[in-house]
């Protein structure tokens, strides 16, 4: 284990190097000065070029790029240019919601996925394998921003069942806090999780055709022990693969889903932090999205070793 996490840190460090290049030098080559945002319409260019100088803007791209890693390592993330409030400051204050929004649709994503799954590659009916293989491609054909709105016009407006805006911390009140988060974590999980169910029900249908499943059958082993032991145990790794790619884009997914949703996290702070070129605010979030992806993608890979011991990290 040790061997594999250190064969991958060249690799993992060089997509990090990578991201918060292109996540601090995209922003800085849109149209829009920042500097003139912060000078406000009645500025002179003398002023411009003092809000420019004082904020480093001045300075050719490598030079700030450079200035700015150094920075983090020393543990200072930035300033607003907007708000003049520490970037650190602006993130701690709405990560929390963030989190609750991508760790509540992980885990509806992980069981409706692995549910419709088992399912579809169960089914001996072929009316249910075909109902949930159509409700599976209307999923996947759907993106989440659509779900989440027809979310709110069906269950959030017309019923009126849940709240379709604003959030409310599960640590602080978990009724509220659920019914709040509910519709938002439901709309972002359900487009991977049918992409899940989708690879888990090929799998386990070929599964089903290896040699030692006809042999357990031979045996006369249970159909139920069957597809649990043999089968589903046998049809999971890939679902976790693709499981651990989808949760790192969930964090992708929260952004649009935020702000449809109106939930005042990270998704509307990059938001608002694009809009008015607020480029210390939006490289940290995007290099902090990175490494979590990364993060989760090698946890990801230490999981699928150890339930299946066919692969060997080493």
């Amino acid at each position: 284990m040790g061997r594999y996490l250190l064969r991958r840190i060249p690799s993992v460090v060089l997509v990090i190097v990578v991201a918060s290049f292109v996540g601090f030098s995209l922003p800085r080559l849109a149209p829009g000065d920042p500097a003139v945002t912060l000078a406000g319409p009645d500025a002179t260019l003398e002023q411009i070029e003092a809000i420019r100088a004082e904020e480093g803007l001045d300075q050719n791209l490598i030079t700030q790029y450079f200035d700015w890693v150094k920075d983090v390592f020393n543990g200072d993330l930035g300033t607003s240019i907007l708000s003049g409030r520490p970037v650190s400051e602006l993130i701690s204050s709405r990560v929390a919601t963030t989190v609750e929004l991508a760790v509540v649709a992980l885990i509806f994503m992980l069981i409706i996925g692995a549910v419709l799954g088992v399912i579809a590659g169960s089914a001996r009916n072929r009316y249910v394998s075909a109902f949930v293989d159509s409700f599976n491609s209307v999923l996947l054909g759907t993106p989440p921003f659509l779900v989440g709105l027809i979310f709110i016009l069906i269950i959030g407006v017309e019923l009126n069942l849940l709240p379709f805006s604003g959030s409310v911390p599960i640590t602080e009140d978990p009724v509220e806090g659920f019914r709040s988060v509910f519709l938002p974590a439901l709309a972002l999980a359900l487009p991977p999780a049918a992409a899940i169910a989708r690879l888990v029900q090929a799998q386990m249908r070929r599964t089903r055709g290896e040699q030692f499943v006809e042999l357990a059958v031979a045996k006369g082993v249970p159909s139920r022990r069957i597809s649990v032991r043999h089968v589903l145990r046998n049809s999971t790794d890939a679902g976790i693969v693709l499981a651990g790619i989808r949760a790192g884009e969930l964090l992708a997914g929260a952004v649009v889903i935020e702000a449809i949703f109106a939930r005042n996290g990270l998704g509307q702070l990059a938001v608002q932090s694009v809009q008015n070129r607020d480029y210390q605010v939006v490289q940290v979030i995007v290099v902090g999205a990175v490494a979590v992806a990364l993060a989760i993608q090698l946890l990801t890979e230490i999981l699928l070793a150890a339930l299946d011991p066919r692969i060997r990290l080493t």
